[in-house]
C-alpha cells in the first residue's frame, strides 16, 4: 500500500532537524498541546543587531506530519530576519514538504503559528512592538485563546477554564476553575503567565484557583 506522506516528510519525521530547547531562549512559544492530539513547542536565538534568527529549535508531541513540519519550520526560518520568518505560510512549510494530505494541513498551521508567536514574544520582550496597543480585556482574552486547557486540548477561554479576568491598573488578575493541587494547574499557570506578562503596559499577573 502506497503512503499519503512525501518522502521528504518520512525523510524528517525519521529524522528530524533542530530538536531540544534552548538555554535561555529569547523567543518561546507552545501551540496546541498533547491532549488533542498535536502540539509544538518553539525556542529561538536572535541576534539584536541584524534581527536574524541565529539558531532555533523545537519540540513536538503528535504524529508524523506534525513532526515533519516542526523541523521543516525551522529550517525556513533559521538564517532569515524576524521580518521575513513572520511571512512563513502554512502552505510553503507543506509545499516545502512536498505536501501533506489534506487532513494533515493542520499540522502546518500549528507550527507557523507555533514560529509567529515565538516571535512575538521576543518582540514584546525586548520592546519591538511597533504598535504599541494598550492591553484591554479583548488583548488578554486574544492572548488566552494561545493557552491550551491540558484536560480538553482546546484553549481555555473556548473550555470556559477562565472563570473571571479582572484587571487594576497595570495588574491582571485571573481565576481559574482549578484547585490549586491539581495536577494541571502549574502548568496552566505558567502558560497564562508567559502569556500576559510581556505585555509592555503590564507589571504583574496574578492567577488564582477556585
Amino acid at each position: 500500500m502506497s503512503s499519503p506522506y512525501s518522502d521528504k516528510v518520512i525523510e524528517y519525521f525519521q529524522n528530524p532537524k533542530n530538536v531540544g530547547e534552548l538555554e535561555d531562549p529569547d523567543g518561546i512559544a507552545k501551540e496546541g498541546s498533547p491532549a488533542c492530539g498535536d502540539m509544538v513547542q518553539l525556542h529561538l536565538k536572535v541576534d539584536e543587531d541584524t534581527q536574524k534568527i541565529t539558531d532555533i529549535k523545537f519540540r513536538s508531541y503528535g504524529c508524523a506530519s506534525n513532526i515533519a513540519t516542526g523541523s521543516i519550520i525551522t529550517e525556513m526560518a533559521k538564517g532569515s530576519t524576524i521580518e521575513n520568518a513572520k511571512d512563513i505560510t502554512w502552505q510553503e512549510a507543506a509545499d516545502e514538504l512536498g505536501g501533506l494530505p489534506a487532513v494533515k494541513n493542520h499540522c502546518s498551521v500549528l507550527a507557523v503559528d507555533a514560529l509567529k508567536e515565538a516571535i512575538r514574544d521576543y518582540e514584546e520582550k525586548h520592546g519591538l512592538v511597533k504598535e504599541k496597543v494598550p492591553t484591554t480585556m479583548e488583548v488578554v482574552k486574544e492572548r488566552l485563546k494561545h493557552v491550551m486547557n491540558p484536560i480538553h486540548g482546546l484553549d481555555v477561554i473556548k473550555t470556559n477554564l477562565i472563570e473571571d479576568i479582572e484587571m487594576k491598573d497595570k495588574t491582571i488578575i485571573v481565576q481559574v476553575d482549578l484547585a490549586e493541587d491539581h495536577q494541571f494547574a502549574p502548568v496552566v499557570k505558567e502558560d497564562i503567565k508567559e502569556k500576559l506578562e510581556p505585555r509592555w503596559d503590564i507589571e504583574e499577573v496574578i492567577v488564582k484557583y477556585k
